[in-house]
């Protein structure tokens, strides 16, 4: 298949195999690297309350030594030849890759191939990955912005998968034993969950020859299932975390549409408009027009049946409750009147503009493979993806914004040295 986008052109090629694994590929005939990605279909939605952050921590393992090589030797393989290998995990998927010359492809797979199939999980190594997370998770505590963030999501689902951090909490990684890891992957690491992406200077056949090997080791298995979000948010919450920081990190979230949602084209441009880049309204207002904040972005998560819309910002500590307001009444501004059509069409180009310099890389391409297999069970096409975008109306996107403007729906995160709760619920009104 093909989607060409003026300057850049994606070609692709994809196939559901006899035991369940999907596998595309992005033909860049004009580059001399290569991008490949082992994905899961499976994240932190798939986790019990006890055993939260146990995908990340069994992410980290298979980095840890196999029955062919120790980590060192897993790491050197790649980057001894110029790549580099890395993972992610996230709410709905999990995501081992590398990138390096084409020239290095088989090898880049041997490792990947690897690492799923025959990672160890030496005790001594689960010791030592076990105090490097709990300082992972000490990290991120001790940021504001992430802070903020955490505390949102659990707001925003609470009693939810999606309401609890990916990295877990330090008394959970300290219970975590080899036998839950080795139970975790055997119950989901199978070709009903794997997705294999690649983009770069190969083509399909090549990639499935290589591959060949790893799939007939692979175990077999269905796809996961998940607790599905039910209960719908019918008050406003609050939280303010006092910390003895020189500025006050805010984050507001509300619920949103899930990646299926035909309104997704227009959500999308809904937060465009609203924060995502220095032409935005939040942008040119809270800090442009009234000096409120240095930062203040917006942007959504889509999920299978759900989804998010976040604004961030870091303020002074004296006027949070003044932005947070000014920030509501920006957002209520746009669900009340559409967008003119030079507006749209800014946040149009903006969108088109990033889709290109995103798909110009090979890392880029084997992501948008991925992310597509994972989340739709195909690929997206983006030149499909762009016309759906040019179809959205000025309506349509104040309808989107209309969807968040809901008091009860709101979701406040504050980490502050000062902010009181009564002034932040005071000032959260649309």
């Amino acid at each position: 298949m093909e989607g060409c986008l003026e300057a850049v052109c994606m070609i692709f090629s994809q196939d559901r195999l006899d035991n369940g694994a999907q596998i595309a590929v992005a033909h860049m005939p004009h580059v001399e690297s290569v991008s490949v990605g082992f994905w899961l279909g499976v994240g932190g939605r798939q986790e019990s309350r006890r055993q939260t952050g146990m995908f990340h921590f069994l992410e980290h393992m298979l980095f840890k030594g196999t029955t062919k090589r120790n980590a060192r030797e897993i790491s050197e393989a790649v980057e001894g030849v110029g790549g580099y290998l890395n993972a992610f995990t996230a709410e709905e998927m999990t995501c081992y890759y590398a990138r390096a010359s084409a020239k290095h492809l088989r090898t880049v797979v041997d490792v990947l191939g690897d690492m799923l199939l025959r990672a160890t999980f030496p005790a001594v190594e689960i010791e030592r990955e076990r105090g490097v997370i709990q300082e992972e998770i000490r990290m991120y505590e001790d940021q504001p912005s992430q802070l903020a963030q955490d505390v949102a999501n659990t707001l925003l689902w609470p009693n939810h998968p999606l309401g609890r951090p990916l990295l877990g909490t330090s008394e959970i990684v300290q219970r975590i034993r080899r036998r839950d890891l080795l139970h975790y992957r055997r119950k989901f690491y199978h070709t009903g969950n794997l997705y294999i992406t690649v983009a770069g200077k190969t083509d399909l056949p090549e990639i499935k020859e290589l591959l060949r090997p790893f799939l007939r080791q692979f175990p077999t298995g269905q796809g996961a299932m998940y607790t599905p979000v039910s209960r719908r948010q019918t008050a406003p919450r609050f939280q303010v975390i006092r910390k003895p920081i020189e500025q006050t990190q805010f984050v507001i979230g509300m619920r949103g549409i899930s990646r299926h949602d035909p309104r997704r084209s227009a959500f999308r441009l809904m937060s465009v408009m609203l924060g995502e880049n220095m032409s935005s309204r939040l942008f040119q207002t809270v800090r442009e027009k009234h000096g409120l904040a240095y930062s203040i972005s917006t942007g959504a998560n889509f999920y299978h049946e759900t989804g998010s819309f976040f604004i961030n910002a870091g303020v002074e500590n004296s006027r949070t409750a003044q932005a947070i307001k000014l920030t509501l009444q920006t957002v209520r501004q746009l669900a009340r009147r559409a967008p003119s059509a030079r507006e749209l069409r800014r946040a149009k180009e903006y969108t088109y503009g990033q889709i290109h310099l995103n798909l110009e890389s090979t890392d880029n391409q084997m992501m948008w493979l991925g992310e597509s297999l994972v989340g739709h069970q195909r690929v997206i096409n983006p030149d499909k993806l762009i016309r759906q975008i040019e179809l959205v109306t000025p309506e349509e996107v104040r309808a989107a914004a209309a969807l968040l403007v809901h008091n009860e729906r709101l979701n406040v995160a504050v980490v502050s040295p000062t902010a009181e709760l009564v002034e932040i619920e005071a000032a959260s009104r649309f």
